[in-house]
């Protein structure tokens, strides 16, 4: 049996896990319009999940801090979870560290890779989707460095550079995932944020049919890099030339794949 101070360590180290989560969630996660809360509420938090904002195996935050965050009834947050769960996107798990799980995604099988990002392309305007992509990751990157970082801002787009570094290939996804999210979110605008959330999504599920390559891993780092210098230095023009120069390898990527 667990002791009373094991308990009380094992409480906070939760409570700090969801406010890193939290935290991660920022882009995303916004009150929801009257009229449309259940399918506002489960376009965000698909959104989420689709993003990697919370890892598999993770648990989403606590049903009344999510309920909050969206400005919905608990009622209408799990009829939300619930059609997750039966998309077998997320599992809920009892007891005292129980909640809302997000699950490990099928992976796609090498041989029905191609067919499935033909079905995925299917499903969207792929040049709309790469073309708006390039506008909202320009126009992010060129307000940081025009208007500048405070320090705190500056150290979490370090940090989020950093943690993109000799990642692991099974998380460098997610964490690049989250270095543009958090560069659209110090840009300032709510609405640049929460539009680069959806499209990202979009683009996401795409790059998930196609393997990751160490060269253009290896690329794409030195080209994060030099955005995160020009971004700090508040050279604008630069962090936006190297962002679009990002956005157009990403694009000629999946074209490449889709010819």
């Amino acid at each position: 049996m667990d002791s009373p101070m094991e308990d009380t360590a094992a409480d906070d180290a939760e409570a700090t896990r969801d406010a890193a989560a939290a935290d991660r969630l920022a882009p995303v996660l916004r009150p929801v319009r009257a009229g449309n809360g259940f399918e506002e509420a489960l376009e965000q938090i698909l959104q989420v999940v689709r993003l990697g904002l919370v890892p598999r195996g993770e648990r989403l935050p606590a049903e009344r801090d999510l309920a909050e965050r969206l400005g919905v009834s608990r009622m209408t947050l799990r009829e939300v979870l619930k059609v997750l769960q039966e998309q077998g996107l997320v599992e809920s798990r009892r007891g005292r560290y129980g909640g809302t799980f997000v699950r490990q995604r099928p992976e796609v099988a090498a041989g029905g890779a191609e067919d499935e990002l033909r079905r995925r392309v299917g499903q969207l305007d792929v040049e709309d989707t790469l073309r708006f992509r390039e506008v909202l990751e320009v126009g992010a990157a060129g307000l940081c460095a025009v208007h500048g970082l405070s320090e705190e801002q500056a150290d979490r787009l370090r940090a989020a550079l950093a943690a993109t570094q000799d990642a692991p290939l099974a998380d460098y996804r997610r964490l690049d995932t989250m270095l543009h999210l958090t560069l659209a979110e110090l840009s300032g605008s709510p609405s640049v944020a929460a539009r680069y959330a959806a499209v990202r999504a979009n683009v996401n599920d795409l790059l998930d049919c196609i393997p990751l390559l160490v060269r253009n891993l290896e690329h794409s780092q030195q080209q994060h890099a030099a955005l995160v210098e020009a971004v700090l230095e508040g050279d604008a023009d630069g962090a936006r030339e190297v962002t679009r120069e990002h956005c157009a390898g990403t694009a000629a990527l999946l074209r490449g794949f889709l010819a």
